[in-house]
């Protein structure tokens, strides 16, 4: 009879397997993945998965799930960011915001967020994952519509807040869906392509803020402009939550737009990840390692310093541009470039990146982009307007770092428990940046913000040095791992990719750079 193992598991139901000389472990099966059960269920029946089949399965998921995550992601931007067109459009006047109110109405988004975010991430793991991140949109659109009947700053503060509570799920719930769907290969460049709809928030959201602060002042309004701004993104998220309640399944066992047989070819396409695609059960083992693991805090550190900037631009580059000389209504419509170059850094860094397989060194090209611009933005002359925006422009190529890490959370961190932590943690440390950020913009440095663009330009430095420790540290272990399973006495176990094992323990498990 099998004996219980470190962790409390037990009975003769257990699986003992030996990973390597050094590595014993024992799982019991009602810690497997959800697909363990799938595959029971064929009792032994083969598996046939050719090439225009997994490219036919491809074409179906990207088709179903990939457009409703790239329009909300956009929404997931422009929700957060339609505060900083408000700014310029009357409402610090109706709510009479002084000193620095409007820098911590910028800020508490970010507590919001990093309040909810452990919890959300655990959630995200034990209830529905599909369901879940849907009710969380919908209830994110309902309290950005309310906004539009905000009449003080302490009204704004509990909007901010809880906007931040419920967009809290959006990133690490895409996180695992792009982990549960697409292959290692596959999942880098889909990161990036819905990540770049941040861009596409941008675009839209300036093009939408210039229509109607010129329409309204062309032709008046019953109320306020930046009133409209609010329900108009606020009532577009609630539709597009309905769309993802209907289209994006838990897993692939429950996928309505798949039939039967597909939906176990859809599960057997990503066993090559050796992750699974789900499991409910939290273990406190797998939390622990996550907290020991070196690269968890490699990631968080880089979030933290990386958002600082993030925080600062996202609620301060109206203002900035229109600091260079531009009107209200020009800053509007001159910051939707600034969304097309990120939106093209990302879709190239993501392509580059998985065609080389070299998605850290590839996201190093952005975030030098970046700090060049920054250094324009304080070197030239003040009267080089031209200069000075694109300048700007380019710094939005900076999120290429921040998502070639997120993808990796997706890629290289196995096992339910201690992914969902990692990616609560790197989060967290992206919520604690970005409170900071707005911070650095201090009233009196108007409206030039030199201290706060050096500021910027030292965060960035550091992301680098960061970035080369941990592309340095993945190749160090995954020459470890190739050294163990090459003895000859390690010994794979088949089915080992359903048993729910960590990136740590399973050394067939391959690092992605």
């Amino acid at each position: 009879m099998a004996q219980p193992d470190a962790r409390g598991t037990s009975t003769a139901q257990d699986i003992e397997m030996t990973v390597s000389t050094d590595y014993k472990l024992v799982k019991h099966r009602t810690d497997a993945d959800e697909a363990m059960k799938a595959f029971e269920e064929l009792q032994g029946e083969a598996i046939e998965l050719d090439e225009a089949t997994n490219r036919r399965l491809v074409r179906t998921i990207d088709l179903h799930i990939m457009p409703i995550m790239c329009l909300v992601y956009a929404m997931n931007f422009l929700d957060k960011t339609t505060l900083s067109y408000a700014s310029i459009m009357g409402l610090r006047e109706d709510l009479n915001l002084i000193d620095d109110q409007y820098q911590w109405l910028g800020s508490l988004f970010y507590f919001g967020y990093l309040a909810w975010e452990y919890p959300t991430s655990r959630l995200l793991q034990r209830l529905p994952l599909g369901k879940y991140s849907a009710a969380c949109i919908l209830i994110w659109g309902m309290i950005l519509c309310c906004f539009a009947a905000t009449k003080n700053y302490s009204g704004a503060i509990a909007i901010r807040f809880f906007l931040g509570v419920f967009e809290a799920a959006v990133t690490p719930g895409f996180a695992l869906l792009t982990s549960q769907w697409y292959t290692r290969n596959e999942q880098g460049k889909r990161v990036n392509i819905w990540y770049s709809f941040n861009g596409w928030g941008q675009i839209i959201g300036g093009l939408v803020a210039y229509g109607i602060a010129v329409g309204t002042k062309k032709h008046g309004s019953l109320i306020a402009p930046w009133k409209i701004v609010f329900l108009f993104t606020g009532l577009l998220t609630i539709a597009l939550g309905l769309i993802f309640l209907w289209v994006v399944p838990d897993s692939q066992l429950n996928a309505r737009w798949l039939k039967k047989e597909d939906r176990i070819l859809a599960i057997a396409r990503v066993r090559v990840n050796q992750q699974g695609i789900g499991n409910k059960h939290f273990k406190m083992y797998q939390a622990k390692e996550a907290l020991l693991d070196p690269m968890t805090w490699a990631f968080f550190f880089f979030a933290v310093i990386a958002n600082i900037p993030n925080g600062g631009i996202t609620n301060f580059f109206s203002q900035l541009i229109k600091s260079f000389g531009y009107t209200s209504e020009q800053s509007l419509l001159y910051g939707t470039p600034a969304g097309a170059v990120e939106v093209i850094a990302l879709v190239l860094n993501g392509i580059i990146g998985d065609r080389t397989g070299q998605r850290i060194l590839t996201s190093i090209g952005g975030l030098l982009a970046a700090t060049i611009g920054v250094i324009l933005m304080v070197a030239l002359p003040l009267d080089n307007n031209v200069g000075r925006l694109i300048g700007y422009y380019m710094t939005q190529a900076f999120p290429t770092a921040f998502v070639a890490l997120l993808s990796l959370i997706s890629s290289n961190v196995a096992g339910y428990t201690k992914k969902t932590t990692v990616a609560a943690l790197y989060l967290i440390g992206y919520c604690t940046g970005n409170i900071i950020g707005p911070l650095t913009f201090r009233p009196e440095d108007a409206p030039r913000y030199v201290s706060a663009e050096i500021v910027i330009i030292v965060c960035w430095g550091i992301c680098l040095f960061l970035l080369l420790v941990i592309w340095w540290w993945y190749n160090k272990e995954n020459r470890r791992k190739a050294e163990i399973v090459s003895r000859p006495d390690y010994v794979h176990v088949d089915g080992q990719e359903w048993l729910d094992l960590t990136d740590r323990e399973n050394q067939d498990f391959v690092y992605t750079l």
